[in-house]
């Protein structure tokens, strides 16, 4: 009798692994629920977030009409925090993307040619690593005003440094592997070996950076909004919202709870979720 061995792709184990891990699971479709429900927010909100159309409810508590209740100028909490989703994940998406975009050449030239570049830019990584964003973000704010952009360009300032600092890590760990070894042996240039094997060897450390950058920059974009220097109203924010519900909470502790809840569970399965797909995709699991 032949044993038959069934050959299975790495997309498959990490498939297998990553839907095993029902938190993740879980996580990965709260985030899909709720950026679809920012995406239809139109269609699935009784207003805009800026109508203030409800002025003779104001204040009122979550009820069938109003499951968030109303804010203290007559808007339906309910749909600003959906239209906040809007802000707060699409300032941690394309922030995660520019950091990405930064710290993935920077940490893999680093931990690929070492010397000079590794000195340089392990030494602008020690810079950042020290400088706290928030008080950064908060002077520049000041000076050139709130903004989604101006929050994009600092989040992402911050961002790329825990991302190269990630990948310059694994390609130190990589570049010194067999296959490396033979595509230099076949005349393989520098640019060819880092684009072809050590960044796609670094998947694992990359989903991390990306993931971690994400809700750094939603509670970056919360924190500057609370302190009245981020997103300027009449745009929703979570951060906003919970500053404003402050005033009421011991008489209406609706208008600081719910925003502050979906910030909270944003950032914890956002991480959780980052958490699986690094499992998922870590090589040293293959084929368990």
């Amino acid at each position: 009798m032949n044993d038959l061995t069934v050959v299975r792709s790495p997309g498959f184990y990490a498939r297998r692994r990553f839907f095993d891990n029902k938190a993740s699971v879980f996580s990965g479709a709260f985030i899909i629920l709720l950026t679809a429900a920012a995406i239809a927010a139109p269609l699935i909100t009784p207003s805009s977030y800026a109508d203030q159309k409800y002025l003779d409810e104001a204040l009122a508590f979550p009820s069938a009409r109003h499951w968030f209740g109303v804010d203290n100028v007559g808007r339906d909490l309910y749909a600003r925090i959906i239209y906040g989703a809007r802000v707060s994940l699409g300032i941690g998406v394309v922030s995660a993307l520019a950091s990405i975009a930064i710290g993935v050449p920077l940490g893999a030239a680093a931990g690929f040619f070492g010397g000079v570049i590794d000195w340089i830019v392990t030494r602008i990584v020690e810079i950042f690593s020290v400088i706290p964003p928030l008080l950064v973000a908060i002077l520049a704010a000041s000076l050139f005003g709130g903004g989604i952009l101006n929050i994009i360009i600092i989040s992402s300032a911050f961002g790329w440094v825990g991302v190269a600092r990630l990948v310059r890590g694994q390609v130190l760990t990589v570049k010194g592997r067999e296959f490396v070894q033979a595509a230099r042996a076949m005349g393989a240039g520098s640019k060819h070996i880092i684009v072809r094997h050590l960044i796609p060897n670094s998947i694992s450390p990359i989903i991390v950076g990306f993931v971690l950058a994400i809700p750094q920059a939603m509670m970056l974009e919360a924190s500057l909004s609370f302190l009245g220097v981020g997103i300027n109203p009449p745009i929703p924010s979570w951060g906003q919202m919970i500053s404003d519900g402050l005033y009421f909470m011991f008489f209406y502790w609706h208008l600081p709870l719910f925003p502050t809840l979906f910030l909270a569970v944003t950032v914890l399965t956002t991480s959780i979720f980052g958490d699986g797909l690094r499992d998922a995709f870590d090589p040293t699991l293959k084929g368990k």
